[in-house]
């Protein structure tokens, strides 16, 4: 039986939620989801990296690791050895206060997560269906999400589902000779290494965008995962870092903490 030539595993960061109080509490300002993309017969290499991570942090062997829970001088070397990874990465990175319509999201459960994973996944397909020619397997990719309690991930198989049917409106750009709604599927955190690494992927991008309690971003962990991040024709953003709604320029314009972000891409 032939084989997917692609991993695919999906974390996200942040929440969906549209309550933004004017002292920066309530709902996050951003939701980040984000894919870490293996080949088939490297992905054993996942596992070893996320070893050698606990060896460098002086954790215990199989340990999971959750990003957000680590000091500042621990996400570091971890996300620098992340950016040394035979992998590749990619980010859809929202920003919910400029959605036009907040309420076309408000209406289902989860529907901006479903975006998100829309996003996110055109953007998987074009690299694998980019690369797939140069190794073993069909060409397809097994997608991998982190589960979510709360969500039903058959209503996710659903709505890709629909997308697919949909595609001859030149409005969805899946490439579904590398997608299969079918072939997406759920497993806790705990047991993959490299829903652990999404997990790091997604928490350190959202951590380039999103303020904390001081006003303050961290792009620095961002930064070092940039040797992983999907690439077309030299073009990053748009491809391995996906802004919406706009673009990361023009985001910038009403979100001056995102400068230290565009200073360091440049």
């Amino acid at each position: 039986m032939t084989k997917s030539s692609f991993r695919v595993y999906v974390d996200e960061s942040g929440d969906e939620g549209f309550i933004f109080k004017p002292d920066g509490a309530g709902s996050s300002r951003w939701l980040v989801l984000s894919a870490v993309v293996t080949r088939r017969e490297h992905d054993m290499e996942v596992v070893k990296l996320m070893d050698e991570v606990r060896t460098l942090l002086g954790r215990a062997p199989r340990q999971q690791l959750h990003f957000v829970k680590l000091g500042h001088t621990q996400r570091i070397p971890y996300a620098r050895a992340i950016g040394m990874a035979r992998i590749r990465t990619v980010s859809v990175l929202i920003h919910k206060p400029s959605i036009r319509d907040p309420e076309t999201f408000q209406s289902q459960k989860h529907q901006l997560y479903r975006y998100a994973c829309r996003l996110l996944l055109e953007r998987v397909s074009w690299l694998c269906r980019d690369h797939r020619g140069k190794g073993p397997g069909d060409g397809t990719a097994e997608v991998i999400f982190s589960n979510r309690g709360q969500m039903s991930y058959d209503v996710l198989r659903g709505y890709l589902t629909r997308l697919r049917e949909m595609s001859n409106s030149g409005e969805i750009n899946i490439d579904w000779t590398v997608i299969d709604p079918k072939a997406v599927r759920t497993v806790q955190h705990s047991q993959m290494a490299g829903l652990q690494v999404a997990d790091a992927v997604a928490s350190a991008a959202f951590a380039a965008v999103n303020t904390n309690q001081f006003g303050d971003t961290e792009s620095r962990y961002l930064l070092a995962l940039l040797p992983t991040c999907y690439r077309h024709e030299g073009q990053l953003l748009g491809y391995g870092l996906k802004f919406w709604p706009g673009d990361l320029a023009t985001l910038e314009i009403e979100n001056p903490q995102l400068l230290s972000l565009v200073e360091g891409l440049k």
